[in-house]
């Protein structure tokens, strides 16, 4: 290597900014004495020049994305290692500007194998400069490996990707989703030391790839799940997600066009909203299994004060609570899944904005041809619209309701014997004890499905010709409930109050009024003590004022010692051992009418209670043993047969309880009117089962009976499937009628 360099050899260092040329001077023939006066840095050169080149490499390291100076750090790193061990700096040079020439010469042995490089001499000037300050004297000189020059000056071209990725608009701001192109994570190492490890995905490239791919293929799968999901359990099907969705199309389309900025606002907005559409969508799950309905974005946030005492009842407190936490983790889960899952395939469309374009114009001009042409898998058609038609529907749904509640309000105050006085009501009831009894989810599901038709229709036969030898009658029909699978408090108000009572809100309007009730009329004649035996409350329960009832046992005041059966209280046996200790067997000056809630066919229909001998009930102790030889509700509300043939077996002991009660302590006064408040859920009665239960009128006196001849119902207290179908609500009207009331308006 030449000690000296002639300023006009160095190439155009700085296009937009040329320094000043240098032109050292020569040095003197003999060069004996100024190594002998040359100071102990200027000595160290050759060992200081080392030391730069790794200063100068993890400066360029830094800065390679900047002013893409890459090039320079290696020619610098290249030129020291060509430098031979002992070679010194000439003596009458400044240190800088000695650096800076050696830098020269290797920018210029450099240049010869690589003349595109520029290089930014002043820059690398001060790094060498600063490098020399701080190397420490006498450093020896290590010749640079070869395989160290190759890889330097191999990061430029990724380093002018990084950069160009940079100024792309379509890009800029993405994070989490693209490819690392820098060569590694900081400054390259001692030659005799092995390089700093990378990211994860460079290391491998193939791997990350793969997962990239897989993330994004189940964010799109999310998504689509989401926006086709049904509502209804018996409806997910292969065919259901096999069709378009015309609001991904949609929102492909807007995300794709729009600019970084509120195309990630978008997303996130998007991710949201589907997330909380989900979230509902599952509630209609939930809500079409148990009630047959969809979920009331208006009315039905109440009822989950009621399954948490469900479970609660069920499962105890712990398992309640866990219940819970589980419910508030999974709604936090899917909201922040979708919205993830929108961000991700809006990044990945935007990196690869031309191929998402063509993606989304082949995939928007099959969905409108198949709505063209009506084009269908199986049942649904393939262009589907499903989560706009679900919104559509949510909102006018709401509509309906607000304006439902106005109009009922106005209903309720009109009333065909509001005004009726005393005197003129039940007048063909007078001295009769009147029992009305609801059976827990007695539906016409337990008398006609094949699970449970045959236990059922023998315990109805045998109780029916119990009841003959007796001396009662009956005679039976069917009722359609307000509600389905629960709530049964609607039935109870719909059949009482003669409105058809389906949501919350309509019970709270209702109860809130003076609207006569059927107990209500029995207490305005003022020939009957009103009472009620309501095991399954646990806690005060206000309504009974608007009901008419002039004293109401619940849970708490019916004495009950036992175990509790899964959501009820007590067994069915007890409660009617009960009425019949604190109400029916005492003497009174008035007759009875009262009204009473047998629980023990409450889902989930496991343990269930058995019959004993009525003298042996007593506090219901007695039951313990019952209890935990009963099945565990786990193993029966899952299963689908077994649930079946429980609920089955349940409806048959309440029927036990009730008829044997009235065999035993009935008289030639008693007359008793028992149904069913709704179906059982959709697991036990099916998908498209009605909502009708049936109801029987049991009585002593064959004249109660003549009176509802015309009804057309069926002898027996089975009803026949061709007898008469009513709306629940007309029951009212039809029985204060047939009993001799007339009607005032009030």
């Amino acid at each position: 290597m030449s000690r000296t360099t002639n300023s006009h050899q160095l190439p155009d260092m700085d296009r937009t900014t040329p320094e000043p040329e240098v032109t050292p001077e020569a040095p003197p023939a003999d060069t004996s004495d100024d190594i002998q006066h040359s100071t102990p840095l200027e000595e160290a050169a050759p060992a200081e020049g080392v030391a730069a080149e790794h200063a100068v490499s993890s400066e360029s390291s830094k800065s390679a994305e900047r002013d893409g100076a890459e090039e320079a750090t290696a020619a610098e790193e290249g030129a020291a290692g060509e430098a031979p061990a002992g070679e010194k700096a000439v003596g009458d040079v400044p240190v800088g500007e000695a650096s800076a020439e050696e830098g020269t010469t290797a920018s210029e042995g450099e240049s010869e194998e690589n003349p595109a490089v520029d290089i930014d001499t002043d820059a690398a000037s001060d790094k060498v400069s600063g490098a020399q300050e701080e190397a420490p004297e006498e450093a020896p000189a290590e010749e640079a490996p070869a395989g160290e020059k190759k890889t330097l000056s191999g990061e430029a071209p990724a380093a002018e990707e990084s950069k160009a990725a940079e100024t792309d608009p379509a890009d800029e701001g993405d994070t989490g989703t693209d490819e690392d192109t820098s060569a590694g994570d900081g400054p390259a190492g001692p030659p005799d030391e092995p390089a700093a490890p990378g990211k994860w995905r460079d290391r491998h490239p193939v791997a990350a790839r793969n997962v990239g791919w897989t993330v994004t293929g189940l964010s799109l799968l999310l998504i689509c799940f989401a926006l086709l999901m049904p509502t209804s359990a018996p409806k997910f099907t292969p065919g259901v997600f096999l069709r378009i969705p015309v609001e991904a199309v949609l929102g492909a389309a807007v995300l794709i066009v729009l600019p970084r900025r509120p195309r990630i606002v978008v997303a996130i907005l998007s991710g949201a909203i589907l997330g909380v559409l989900t979230v509902l969508n599952l509630l209609d799950v939930g809500f079409n299994m148990f009630l047959g309905r969809g979920f009331n974005v208006v009315l039905d946030w109440v009822l989950f004060d009621d399954a948490q005492s469900y479970l609660k009842d069920t499962m105890g407190n712990g398992g309640a609570i866990g219940a819970v936490i589980a419910v508030v983790a999974l709604v936090l889960i899917v909201l922040v899944l979708m919205t993830l899952a929108v961000l991700r395939v809006s990044n990945v469309m935007t990196r690869n904005r031309d191929a998402a374009s063509r993606v989304t114009l082949v995939v928007g001009t099959a969905w409108v041809t198949c709505a063209a042409l009506g084009l269908q898998l199986s049942g649904p058609g393939i262009a589907a619209r499903t989560t706009v038609a679900r919104v559509e529907d949510r909102v006018n749904r709401v509509q309906a309701t607000l304006k439902d509640e106005a109009a009922f309000a106005k209903e309720a105050k009109k009333d065909a014997f509001g005004g009726t006085p005393g005197d003129q009501l039940l007048t063909d009831l007078r001295g009769k004890d009147v029992m009305i009894a609801f059976i827990e989810s007695y539906g016409r599901s337990a008398i006609e499905d094949e699970a449970t038709a045959a236990g059922v229709d023998a315990t109805l036969t045998a109780k029916n010709e119990a009841l003959t030898k007796a001396g009662y009658s009956a005679k039976s029909g069917w009722l359609t409930s307000a509600t389905y699978g629960g709530s049964s408090w609607l039935g109870h108000s719909t059949f009482l109050s003669g409105l058809w009572i389906n949501n919350q809100n309509r019970y709270r309007t209702v109860t809130a009024g003076e609207h006569l009730t059927l107990t209500g009329a029995f207490k305005r004649t003022g020939a009957w003590r009103t009472v009620g035996v309501m095991p399954g409350i646990q806690k005060n329960w206000p309504e009974g004022k608007f009901y008419g009832l002039d004293n109401v046992y619940d849970s708490r005041e019916l004495g009950y010692e036992g175990p509790k059966f899964s959501w009820s209280t007590m067994p069915d046996q007890y409660a009617l051992s009960a009425f019949e200790r604190l109400e029916h067997g005492k003497k009174r000056d008035k007759p009875l009418m009262s009204e009473i809630i047998l629980t023990s066919s409450h889902q989930p229909w496991a343990p269930i209670p058995k019959m004993i001998p009525w003298d042996q009930v007593g506090d219901g102790s007695v039951y313990e043993g019952i209890e935990k030889a009963g099945k565990d509700p786990a193993d029966v509300f899952y299963d689908s047969k077994k649930v079946k043939e429980e609920y089955g077996k349940s409806i048959q002991y309440s029927v036990n309880s009730l008829i044997d009660y009235v065999v035993k302590y009935g008289s030639k006064n008693t007359v008793l009117v028992f149904l069913g408040d709704h179906q059982p859920l959709a697991s036990v009665s099916g998908s498209n089962a009605s909502r009708d239960v049936p109801v029987s009128i049991v009585a002593h006196d064959k004249s109660v009976l003549d009176k509802i001849d015309d009804w057309g119902w069926t002898d027996g207290i089975k009803p026949d499937k061709t007898a008469p179908v009513w709306r629940m609500d007309s029951f009212r009207d039809r029985f204060l009628t047939a009993y001799g009331s007339t009607p005032v308006k009030r």
